[in-house]
């Protein structure tokens, strides 16, 4: 998901009530990181979801450059 970040992806699936989404950063070393699952009614992702996946991505990428750093 470009509009998220660079190495994140997303799975979707959906039955006929909802859409689920779970957006993930691509591995680093052995670890995978979620950044934000979420079921929706449309297929289109909202801003609010796109932001709380940037905020987190951010997050991680900072304790990752912390965590190298030392």
């Amino acid at each position: 998901m470009p509009s998220i970040g660079q190495g994140v992806w997303e799975l979707k699936e959906s039955d006929e009530r909802a859409w689920y989404r779970v957006v993930y950063l691509s591995r680093i070393g052995r670890r995978i990181y979620v950044l934000h699952c979420f079921e929706k009614e449309s297929c289109k992702t909202g801003k609010r979801d796109i932001e709380t996946a940037r905020s987190r991505l951010k997050r991680v990428l900072k304790r990752i450059h912390e965590e190298s750093s030392q």
